[in-house]
Formats: C-alpha cells, structure tokens, sequence
C-alpha cells in the first residue's frame, strides 16, 4: 500500500519571499532542493537567454501555482 498522507520534509513548493529578490521564486527552490538560491537564479538567466525566454514563462508560473 502506498502512504498518502502528507510528506514531512520539503512536502511542496513555496515561494521565499523573505530571501528572495523578486516574488521568491527561485530562493523557494533553492530551499527546496538544498542548494544555494544563487544557483537557482543563474540557472534561470541562463535558461532565459538560451531558452529565448522559455524560462520567464516558467518562472510566472510557479509564482502563480506555489503557495
């Protein structure tokens, strides 16, 4: 049988808005992942450049889906 109650540790995304520049976004993933915020952000900006802005697209969506 699988458990479905809620996970404990990193049991979803939320926005850091404490820690984060802009709406959070990518300082929740960081601590979300256990990584430091910085790489989150020059994932995005270079995600953004090569991506042809795929990436501000993503980043408004999960500013609009995370808690």
């Amino acid at each position: 049988m699988s458990d479905l109650g809620p996970r404990q540790h990193g049991a979803g995304l939320r926005l850091d808005k404490a820690n984060g520049k802009l709406l959070g976004v990518c300082a929740g993933l960081a601590s979300r992942f256990e990584v430091d915020a910085i790489w989150v952000r020059l994932l995005f900006v270079a995600g953004t450049l090569v991506g042809f802005g795929s990436f501000i697209l993503i980043y408004l969506l999960i500013a609009l889906l995370a808690k």
